[in-house]
C-alpha cells in the first residue's frame, strides 16, 4: 500500500510547522507510520547555502534561490519514495508550490517551476494555511528574513498560493483561526480526503 504525503504551505508564521507537527503526533498516535520533513532542510550541503543567502551572506538572482530551492528537495527525494513505497505517511512543511509561489512573486515562469520539480513525489493532500501577511509580521516582529521583510512580496506570494489552491483542489483553511481549530479541520479532512485516522 502506497503511504501519503501530505504537504502544508502557506507565508511564514502561518502555522505550518505546528500543523505539520500536530498531523505527525496524531498518525503516530494511531500506530501510522509517519515522516515528518521540512523545507528547506537546513542540514544538507544545499540547505547551508540556502540558510546563508537567506541571512544575507550571499547573494543570488532570483531563478538560483528557487534552483537551490529545488535542488534542496531532490536531495530529499528517494527517502520520501522509499517511505512512501513502505505504506508510511510523509507530513511536509512546504514543498512545490512554495517555489512556485515565491518564484512567481519575483517574476519568474510558474509552469517552469512546475516543470523543474515534475520528477518530485506528488502530494496527496496539500493544505493551504491562508494568513495576512500583515499577520505574518506581527507574529514574528525581530529575525525575519529578506523575503519576511519584504509586505509587497508576501501579497504577490499569498495570491499565487490561493491561485494554486483553486485550481489543484486543495484544501484551504483561514491560518488566523486558533491553531486548535485549524488541527480539528485538517484531522477531518485527513480523515475524509485519505482515509487516515
Amino acid at each position: 500500500m502506497k503511504g501519503q504525503l501530505i504537504v502544508f504551505e502557506g507565508l511564514d508564521q502561518s502555522g505550518k510547522q505546528t500543523q505539520a507537527e500536530a498531523v505527525h503526533d496524531h498518525l503516530r498516535s494511531r500506530d501510522t507510520a509517519s515522516h515528518l520533513l521540512s523545507f528547506p532542510d537546513y542540514t544538507t550541503p544545499i540547505g547551508t547555502e540556502l540558510r546563508r543567502a537567506l541571512h544575507g551572506e550571499l547573494e543570488y538572482a532570483a531563478d538560483l534561490m528557487q534552483l537551490l530551492y529545488v535542488a534542496n528537495r531532490y536531495e530529499m527525494r528517494e527517502r520520501i519514495q522509499e517511505w512512501l513505497s513502505s505504506g508510511a505517511a510523509v507530513v511536509c512543511d512546504r514543498y512545490v508550490a512554495s517555489s512556485i509561489a515565491y518564484g512567481e512573486a519575483q517574476g519568474l515562469d510558474p509552469t517552469w517551476l512546475r516543470d523543474i520539480q515534475k520528477h518530485l513525489p506528488l502530494p496527496d493532500l496539500t493544505v493551504l494555511l491562508d494568513i495576512a501577511p500583515e499577520t505574518a509580521v506581527h507574529r514574528k516582529t525581530s529575525g525575519r528574513d529578506r523575503y519576511e521583510r519584504d509586505l509587497a512580496l508576501l501579497s504577490r506570494v499569498r495570491e499565487s498560493y490561493r491561485r494554486q489552491a483553486a485550481a489543484s483542489g486543495w484544501l484551504l483553511i483561514d491560518g488566523e483561526q486558533p491553531p486548535q481549530t485549524v488541527t480539528a479541520s485538517v484531522l477531518n479532512a485527513i480523515a475524509t480526503r485519505l482515509a487516515l485516522r
